[in-house]
């Protein structure tokens, strides 16, 4: 049997718009319905980590990323976090701070998601010290 994923990220639209353009609603519509949401029930995710605002959308229809960026909420039985997408800092530097506290914080949101699905480190396992990560720099 497949084993459900701890923290799982992708992209919403599966190819860039040309121009690098935002991506149109139904270009969205087409990559969720056909493509993500297949992803999302063959991955199962516990967690999920959106990374700008078309894919926090698509679990916040209403909220603006401007007021929920770095938060964790329950979304059915998966975790959801929103992020502002690192690129956001190359087009508007004042995002810069946010965005590296956000993923800061991340660790300790995936901690507590974690521990709210009744995990330890993600597969069951007491975490061991050897396993901690050291975070990488975005910039």
């Amino acid at each position: 049997g497949v084993t459900r994923s701890d923290v799982w990220i992708t992209n919403v639209v599966k190819c860039r718009p040309p121009g690098n353009r935002d991506p149109l609603p139904e270009e969205i519509e087409t990559c969720t319905s056909n493509y993500l949401q297949h992803q999302i029930k063959i991955v199962d995710p516990s967690i999920i980590v959106t990374l700008g605002r078309f894919s926090m959308g698509l679990f916040f229809k209403a909220a603006k990323i401007t007021q929920i960026h770095g938060q964790m909420r329950k979304v059915g039985d998966r975790y959801v976090i929103a992020m502002y997408h690192p690129a956001a800092a190359l087009h508007q530097m004042s995002l810069k701070p946010a965005i590296l506290e956000d993923f800061a914080k991340l660790p300790e949101l995936l901690k507590q998601a974690r521990s709210g699905l009744g995990k330890s480190n993600g597969n069951g396992q007491k975490k061991k010290e050897e396993d901690s990560p050291t975070q990488m720099s975005l910039f």
